[in-house]
């Protein structure tokens, strides 16, 4: 919203929320009954053929927000170095509101302007006329209109909303109030209506000008250089009638030059332009290498996880992740980036962040939950982390942190494998089992003295029960295979606080995973402290249930506006955070197979370093 928000500021359908797409289905509904009931030389297709191509506006725009995403987490040519947080995500998620109303007015055009439906397939002489206007009354109206929005006046009622993203993405292009939005329409209606009434149009003439405006807008936003040096070589006038992203990149930060639509021409000529332009152009374009101190290894869980992650989709990436049935029309889709994920074989970078001086990459490896279940996907799996893992230790990276199923110990002896392999590894490995004990214990309410321990004995979960017996805490196991393996590992000071029962139901139960019917058979009041990376299944409403092992992040931890699987914003899960503690305190140890760092040592670095316990689901 604009620092003092003027008349025409909301979107009319912006308390609809979600389903403000409604405003379209008069339109689509009429035009698909149009197919089903008419033969096919009765049906108007410049009529039909408009909400397809907003659906194809949609995809154009979400591949360059994936692209963006990319380059700008491999930190090549990047052109402003700075964060982006949930505040600009918040604020620039409605980037589709425009297509709604390029739709709406694509229909009104065709509705109320005569001759509309009959313009045919194409026409060069319209194209060539709506190039033409664009160049000029398009270009030279928008110039000083741009100005005019950055006098005190309009900027503080309008276009302040834009130029709070610093940063730009892709979507920041179109994210202005309402009242902008209506001028733009007009000033683009101008090459597009001209054409309808000379007869010259044609259905691609006008659908190509507004992929054009599109693409020409997302390049200008993204955040990184790709225009390419020898295409100005090869025609240099075209210095004049082509900006680059890192021109308009300036317009951000400066406020006060590069005011031009996609044209500078018009800055030359009224002497707006940023002196420094050319050499922002040349110092982006080569771009730089920059190697992150700590690597943190996932993957995607589920199909529909894909487009929660950062280079997903920005709004759900933004929030923990909770399956939605809309997203089940996305199927398709999701199978086709599995396929396509498969082919590139090789880990891929999520996203980057910083924290004072440790710069920070999350990496992911291109496969998903069910792939870990799979014995003939174990060889596979185990190629990528090594691949991974040599990669950063060749990059200079100082620790790589195994996330989810990459650490698991029928996997790799949680990351054991790796070092036997590997025993000259300069980087540390580190899978994080000590602090999310030490959360786990501290999440249990402060004089209890006996809890259950059920579910997988995993390293996190021996790791706890030694602790617990070790305070005097009862720790109370119905599994006897289990109880067995365990009791060799508890000091012999502290056996007898290891049991075994088949009838005792504590107040707090540790799980690493828990039946529906264990679940059932918990007292009414039960705590459910999880030790798996994986959330709980919720199936009493009589009992609480605490979020896996995570913390809260310090507000020094900067670019953080994407959540970690489900966790709330700004939480990491303790195997995430223990890379990241173990990487500022520059410890030399590796944490994997069997060793754990001292728990006490690690909660008090992660103390001592701004993060926080958060338990609540």
């Amino acid at each position: 919203m604009a620092s003092t928000p003027g008349p025409l500021t909301e979107w009319p359908w912006q308390r609809l929320g979600n389903y403000k797409y409604m405003v379209l289905a008069p339109w689509v509904l009429h035009g698909l009954h149009m197919v089903a009931t008419k033969e096919w030389k009765d049906v108007h297709i410049s009529y039909i053929i408009i909400f397809p191509s907003l659906l194809l506006r949609m995809i154009h725009n979400q591949l360059w927000i994936s692209l963006s995403r990319f380059q700008n987490a491999r930190s090549r040519r990047r052109i402003v170095d700075r964060s982006i947080d949930f505040a600009q995500v918040d604020r620039e998620r409605n980037w589709d509101d425009q297509i709604i109303f390029n739709g709406i007015l694509f229909y009104l055009v065709y509705t109320f302007v005569p001759g509309v439906g009959h313009i045919p397939m194409w026409r060069k002489e319209g194209a060539v006329i709506i190039a033409l206007l664009h160049m000029g009354p398009v270009e030279f109206l928008y110039y000083w209109f741009h100005r005019a929005l950055h006098h005190h006046f309009l900027y503080s009622r309008y276009h302040s909303h834009h130029h709070a993203s610093i940063v730009t993405e892709p979507i920041t292009s179109v994210i202005h109030p309402f009242a902008e939005h209506v001028v733009y329409y007009l000033l683009f209606s101008i090459p597009m209506l001209t054409t309808i009434f000379t007869g010259t149009a044609s259905i691609l003439s006008l659908l190509l000008y507004v992929a054009f405006i599109d693409f020409m807008n997302n390049m200008g936003h993204c955040n990184f250089e790709l225009v390419p040096k020898w295409f100005f070589r090869a025609f240099p006038p075209l210095k004049y009638l082509m900006y680059t992203p890192s021109f308009h990149s300036l317009h951000h930060t400066q406020f006060r030059t590069n005011y031009s639509l996609f044209m500078p021409f018009y800055d030359y000529v009224y002497n707006t332009m940023d002196k420094s332009s050319d050499e922002l152009y040349e110092n982006s374009l080569k771009g730089k290498e920059e190697t992150p101190d700590l690597v943190h290894l996932t993957h995607p869980t589920t199909l529909q996880s894909i487009f929660h992650l950062r280079l997903g989709f920005a709004s759900l990436a933004s929030e923990p992740y909770d399956s939605k049935w809309y997203m089940l029309i996305m199927w398709p889709i999701a199978l086709l980036s599995m396929a396509v994920t498969w082919i590139y074989g090789s880990s891929f970078v999520v996203e980057r962040i910083n924290l004072k001086k440790l710069k920070m990459q999350t990496w992911a490896i291109p496969r998903y939950n069910f792939h870990y279940g799979l014995a003939w996907e174990k060889e596979v799996i185990n190629e990528l982390i090594e691949k991974a893992i040599i990669e950063a230790d060749e990059r200079g990276v100082k620790v790589l942190s195994l996330g989810l199923l990459n650490q698991a110990k029928e996997l790799n002896g949680s990351g054991e494998l790796y070092l036997q392999k590997y025993p000259k590894l300069r980087l540390r490995i580190v899978d994080g089992s000590s602090l999310a004990a030490a959360v786990v214990l501290k999440s249990i309410p402060p004089g209890t003295n006996q809890v259950l321990l059920c579910g997988k004995l995993s390293k996190v979960a021996c790791a706890t029960a030694i602790a617990l017996c070790q305070k005097g805490v009862q720790v109370v196991m119905t599994e006897k295979q289990e109880f067995h393996m365990l009791k060799p590992q508890i000091p012999e000071s502290a056996a007898t606080y290891l049991t075994y029962s088949s009838s005792d139901t504590p107040t707090v139960w540790i799980v690493g995973g828990v039946t529906d019917e264990e679940q059932r058979r918990a007292s009414k009041g039960t705590l459910f402290v999880p030790l798996s990376q994986f959330p709980l299944k919720k199936i009493r409403k009589d009992c609480t249930y605490y979020a896996t092992p995570a913390m809260k992040i310090p507000e020094t931890l900067r670019n953080v506006h994407s959540c970690e699987n489900w966790l709330p914003r700004r939480v990491m899960s303790a195997w995430r955070v223990a890379g990241i503690v173990h990487a500022l305190e520059g410890w030399d140890t590796h944490e994997c197979g069997d060793t754990v760092t001292d728990i006490e040592k690690i909660w008090s670095a992660a103390i001592r370093h701004g993060f926080r316990l958060m338990t609540q689901a």
